[in-house]
């Protein structure tokens, strides 16, 4: 099983310290498992968090968020593409007993079966993917959910001060032959309307914060 994300991603993850960096903007622990609350309060505003859900994270990296929210749900499960980001994330999670970790190609939820989890969600992912990637994980999203189940997602909104300024930063910094693979692109509101739609999810909301465009939505009762 492999990929261009793949093979990006699990190189970047060979140095602990890199990884962090790269997944959450932090190459400081402390500071990067902070951020997870401010996350966790998110997803229960939006999505809604409680202790009967399965909740899969798309792209969970070093288990940043998952170590928050483990221990409010009835079971977590990280999936990313690169087996080190999920062999450090499961020492990051020592202690923590619901959960598992699965390893995905990068570009579906193959390994994750059809209506079982109540919650998806994917943070601070969309950025490093292209635009019909980031589509079929809203698919997948609904794909692997139970009926009524929810799902999240954001990305930097282009539309904002924050998000032009890293739109800015990488165009200015890397000639068009040599910018990085990992580079962050990205959203905007009518993106993730279209997205959540398209998708097929319904009781769909897109709303922004500083830097952040975010929405959710939910799957059908019925088909």
């Amino acid at each position: 099983m492999d990929s261009t994300y793949k093979s990006v991603w699990q190189s970047l993850a060979l140095s602990p310290e890199g990884a962090a960096a790269y997944v959450s903007g932090y190459s400081d622990e402390e500071k990067m498992y902070a951020t997870a609350d401010d996350t966790l309060q998110i997803l229960r505003e939006t999505v809604g968090i409680h202790a009967s859900d399965t909740v899969l994270e798309i792209g969970c990296g070093l288990g940043r968020v998952g170590r928050s929210l483990a221990p409010f749900v009835r079971e977590w499960v990280g999936c990313d593409v690169s087996p080190e980001m999920l062999r450090i994330a499961a020492r990051k999670l020592t202690g923590i007993e619901n959960f598992r970790l699965v390893e995905v190609s990068g570009y579906d939820l193959s390994p994750i079966a059809d209506a079982s989890m109540d919650v998806v969600y994917c943070t601070v992912v969309f950025m490093h993917l292209d635009e019909w990637d980031r589509y079929t994980y809203c698919l997948e999203a609904k794909r692997v959910l139970r009926p009524g189940g929810r799902f999240y997602c954001d990305n930097a909104n282009i539309a904002s001060d924050e998000g032009w300024a890293m739109f800015e930063e990488v165009r200015k910094k890397f000639p068009a032959n040599e910018r990085p693979p990992q580079s962050s692109r990205c959203s905007s509101v009518p993106e993730l309307e279209t997205f959540l739609t398209r998708a097929g999810f319904i009781d769909c909301q897109v709303k922004t914060r500083p830097m952040w465009v975010y929405g959710w939505g939910k799957k059908p009762e019925k088909a």
